[in-house]
């Protein structure tokens, strides 16, 4: 039986007492629940077209707001994932905002006289930090407009909005909430909703991407689990991932899933592969399993490859490891994973970063620790805590 089919068929005491309870479930109906949030979106659509028609993202390109993609953490990589699509559809600026950056720096990211959409994505809605920027926005800046998606349809951040005209609040399937400590089906639906906000004017066609993307999906993960497993057996004591344009968003939240599930056992790191060679190739020694998700875009991945040559060259990983849109030439990775996507590498975030949560997963259970809270110390947990906001 694959491997992540054998945890989810545990007897429920046995998760519980494993801690297993709701992570395996929450990575493995990643796919299904992908059409739950397209039909939120289309439930919702007219709305959320009137919304954004008021805030002048369809109007003259000139005139056109400033996008903010706001999130901590893994909300952040949410934006990290869409930032280049939306821009790309929308055809004006789109950036992601971390919500702890923009709370200490709130005016040094507004410029006077200009347009502003922000995009809050949180699983809970109860971010100390996003919270905070929500309340700072709506009082000191009573012209930006303000979207919410949330997992939580008791979400604070909801609350604050309230029916104010200038704000919008979206909340995603009940699914979509997940209960164990680290985001994965959150992670992968507020992409979902991202991308169909980035086709609003032609939802139909985004329809088509996404019957691929729940498609490969669903045979990806079977793979996936067989590969992670393996590896999670093997003497890894770090984890590098690497990935280009929106899969270097792909490879940041994986290496957070690793690091969160492993509670820091497992040292994990991240970079584009051109940047990998400006410092930090010099953290890779024999012990270290290579990520790389290649760009299905040829120039791109030619840049890739090279990497992927140079570290096999000089011997700097134990294994490399590739997820790729279709084959390589032998010699470039030890493991060559296969993801059926015939679309863009802006479409594949929810995709590829499967297999990043499914390492999580098993290099967690490896450690001997619970995945559903894999922080015996607390150090870390599922919402944020402690932190206090300075007026």
């Amino acid at each position: 039986m694959n491997p992540l089919n054998s945890l989810l068929a545990l007897p429920q005491a046995e998760k519980q007492g494993r801690g297993l309870e709701h992570t395996p479930k929450e990575i493995a109906q990643q796919p299904q629940t992908w059409l739950s949030t397209y039909d939120v979106f289309r439930q919702q659509r007219q709305k959320i077209l009137q919304f954004l028609q008021a805030t002048g993202i369809a109007s003259d390109p000139v005139t056109r707001p400033t996008v903010f993609l706001v999130g901590a953490g893994t909300s952040d990589y949410i934006g990290r994932s869409l930032a280049q699509l939306l821009r790309r559809c929308w055809q004006c600026e789109v950036l992601a905002v971390p919500s702890t950056d923009l709370l200490t720096h709130t005016r040094e990211f507004l410029l006077e006289e200009r347009p502003y959409l922000w995009i809050s994505f949180s699983r809970s809605g109860e971010s100390p930090e996003g919270i905070a920027v929500l309340e700072r926005g709506l009082k000191n800046y009573p012209c930006i407009h303000h979207l919410i998606v949330n997992c939580n349809p008791d979400s604070p951040m909801l609350r604050l909005i309230g029916g104010r005209k200038q704000a919008l609040g979206i909340v995603l399937p009940e699914a979509a909430h997940d209960n164990g400590l680290a985001m994965t089906s959150s992670f992968s639906n507020m992409v979902i909703f991202g991308h169909c906000l980035a086709h609003f004017e032609d939802l139909d066609s985004y329809r088509v991407i996404l019957g691929r993307l729940v498609q490969a999906g669903t045979g990806f993960i079977e793979v996936a689990g067989v590969k992670a497993e393996e590896l999670a057996d093997g003497d890894f004591s770090a984890i590098c991932f690497i990935g280009s344009g929106p899969l270097k968003a792909v490879a940041t939240e994986s290496a957070l899933k690793v690091l969160e599930l492993t509670g820091g056992k497992v040292r994990t790191m991240s970079e584009s592969a051109l940047g990998l060679r400006h410092g930090p190739m010099a953290a890779l020694d024999c012990r270290t399993l290579l990520v790389a998700f290649l760009s299905g875009d040829e120039q791109i991945r030619a840049y890739e490859l090279d990497l992927l040559k140079e570290i096999g060259r000089k011997k700097l990983a134990a294994q490399r490891v590739v997820v790729a849109p279709n084959s390589i030439t032998p010699g470039y990775a030890e493991n060559v994973l296969t993801v059926e996507a015939n679309f863009a590498d802006d479409y594949r975030p929810p995709l590829d970063v499967i297999f990043g949560q499914l390492l999580g997963l098993f290099f967690s259970l490896r450690h001997g620790l619970k995945p559903d809270c894999p922080s015996p110390t607390g150090a870390i947990s599922r919402v944020v805590q402690d932190v206090r906001i300075h007026a």
